[in-house]
């Protein structure tokens, strides 16, 4: 096994490996996967140490909680599953949203995916998407009765603000926050990231690698990712912003090339070290489908950032032009 430290996911949460893994992308938004690849990236990703494995309902309409289900089983006490409830989106309009927090609906949906996945117990339960309708205490009392139900172990929130966590908290300790952070999304650090440090919650970023923009694997998602790409939608990538946008990675280039790393592994270790910046735990999840990234990612575990690197790289998110998605009123930022 692998020799990666491992962080617990806010007071009395799961002990999980310092970086997880997304696994969206498996079986949704990011064009054509190769499945077998994907179980054979799910079987490398624990053989280095990556205990967290996330998911989510509307990922794939169920499709990648299916596929994730034999690994899950295979590897049931080694490993932490987290999927979530709350949102859908309509095959016939990708950029459509649909969120519902309401208590019929979260029973239904936990049932849902504890059959997909094909286990008794869901070690970490998100809500996905906030709906302002309905009060977050009465969210989170319902997914209290699931812990108590025996249903799920720990609780966990994506894309809440800091007062909605605050509130949420109150009614039942929540292990993990879900959101957005990278080198080109901070606004979590407002309000989001302090409360949960003073609340003793995780933080688990998403697209910690800015949907692999940040890796330079792609400049312009209408020119460079196929139709089906879920990034093709997303402001910052797309037109001039994704030139004014790649034209910003380069002090991360100069940074990788001190360090003989990719650019993702450094925009990784920047996330990581944003545990002892703001003192909570940090678990990035980056999403990959091949073995050979898993591991380059992993290995970003054991790079440190200078103080002069980390001056260097602080300027770059105030210039990204664009925002993280057409609409905004779905993420914290959008409600703060």
């Amino acid at each position: 096994m692998s020799g990666m430290p491992t962080t617990q996911l806010g007071t009395g949460g799961p002990e999980v490996g310092a970086q997880g893994l997304g696994c969206m992308g498996m079986s949704f938004a990011y064009g054509p996967t190769d499945a077998d690849e994907a179980r054979a990236t799910l079987e490398r990703a624990l053989e280095l140490g990556v205990t967290l494995y996330d998911t989510a309902d509307a990922y794939g309409m169920g499709e990648n909680e299916k596929f994730l289900s034999p690994f899950v089983k295979a590897h049931r006490d080694e490993l932490v599953i987290a999927t979530k409830f709350a949102l859908s989106i309509p095959p016939e309009d990708p950029t459509k949203r649909i969120i519902r927090n309401d208590a019929p609906y979260i029973r239904e949906a936990v049932d849902a995916s504890l059959r997909r996945l094909d286990i008794d117990v869901i070690d970490l339960y998100y809500m996905h998407r906030r709906d302002p309708d309905v009060p977050i205490e009465e969210t989170v009392g319902v997914m209290a009765e699931l812990v108590a139900a025996g249903k799920v172990k720990h609780l966990g929130l994506s894309e809440v603000t800091g007062s909605e966590l605050r509130a949420a908290q109150a009614v039942h300790p929540i292990a993990a926050v879900q959101s957005e952070w990278s080198l080109f999304s901070r606004d979590i650090e407002e309000g989001v990231v302090p409360a949960a440090a003073e609340l003793g919650v995780a933080l688990v970023p998403y697209s910690p690698l800015g949907r692999g923009f940040l890796t330079g694997s792609f400049v312009n998602a209408d020119k460079d990712l196929s139709a089906d790409d879920f990034r093709r939608q997303q402001p910052r990538f797309t037109g001039d912003n994704a030139a004014a946008n790649a034209a910003l990675l380069e002090p991360v280039h100069a940074v990788a090339d001190a360090h003989g790393a990719s650019l993702g592994q450094i925009a990784l270790a920047w996330v990581q070290q944003r545990a002892g910046v703001h003192g909570l735990p940090v678990v990035p999840i980056p999403g990959t489908r091949k073995r050979t990234r898993v591991e380059e990612n992993a290995a970003a575990t054991r790079i440190t950032l200078t103080d002069d690197e980390l001056a260097l790289l602080e300027p770059i998110a105030a210039k990204v032009a664009g925002d993280r998605y057409p609409d905004m009123s779905f993420t914290s930022a959008g409600r703060e």
